[in-house]
């Protein structure tokens, strides 16, 4: 956490929300309910998003140890880094549905390649309230907008679905990246997503691997410049609040 306010400092930081890190499987409660001790205590840590593994029938067992804490608020199951099989089983979205009954969103992360596979998910899941991280994971580096875009374009029909406009620095070239090798990525969010479903994120400390806290956050707002600032507002911090429950 002092990590964390160093890394902030002087952003006027209001409230943050903790996304899981995707730890091995016999640690996941334990990264859990340390979070969820740590969001109890004088720091801006308002809402955990825990991890979780939808794909096995103990899913409802382990949701069940960990609701009831008021700071939890999603759940995510890291897609990216696993086979495409792995989200496309009749039991991982059963077990996504039963988010909403206990009133919790779900985080959603695949490579561009994936949307489909997070297009499927939402259409099984109309009643869940999903966030798709780091603008669907881009090859910014590479400069390839298509077929990213349409798949953008198609995922955000789904009124359910917000989009987080993380993740997009640490994808461009680590060394030589700017401002305007972000901005087709993220104007395109924005263009599909409108500016009620929108919102910034951190990707801390993954990050640093091409940018300061700071420097993603200055980048950010250089791109949305020309907006104003009721839409800014949304982006860095109601529309988070509001999918977030942070309110």
């Amino acid at each position: 956490m002092q990590d964390y306010l160093e890394a902030t400092r002087g952003l006027e930081l209001a409230k943050s929300v903790h996304l899981e890190a995707d730890v091995d499987e016999p640690y996941m409660l334990g990264e859990t309910k340390y979070i969820l001790s740590l969001a109890d205590q004088d720091n801006p840590l308002t809402g955990v998003v825990a991890c979780c593994r939808p794909e096995k029938a103990t899913f409802k067992a382990y949701l069940d140890e960990i609701v009831g804490h008021p700071r939890l608020k999603g759940l995510r199951r890291i897609l990216h880094t696993q086979p495409d099989e792995l989200s496309e089983t009749p039991l991982f979205a059963q077990n996504v549905r039963l988010l909403e009954n206990y009133g919790l969103s779900f985080d959603i992360c695949v490579l561009a390649r994936q949307l489909p596979l997070a297009i499927r998910l939402v259409k099984e899941c109309p009643g869940v309230s999903f966030i798709l991280d780091h603008c669907g994971v881009p090859q910014v580096k590479e400069k390839h907008l298509d077929p990213w875009r349409a798949y953008i374009r198609e995922v955000a029909k789904f009124s359910n679905v917000a989009c987080k406009v993380s993740g997009v620095v640490a994808y461009a070239d680590h060394e030589r990246w700017t401002s305007e090798d972000l901005r087709p990525f993220v104007e395109h969010v924005i263009e599909c997503f409108g500016w009620d479903r929108v919102m910034f994120g951190s990707d801390w400390p993954v990050c640093t691997q091409a940018a300061s806290f700071k420097q993603w956050v200055e980048a950010l707002m250089f791109i949305t410049r020309d907006a104003s600032e009721a839409d800014r507002a949304k982006l860095f911090h109601d529309n988070a609040e509001g999918v977030y429950r942070l309110a």
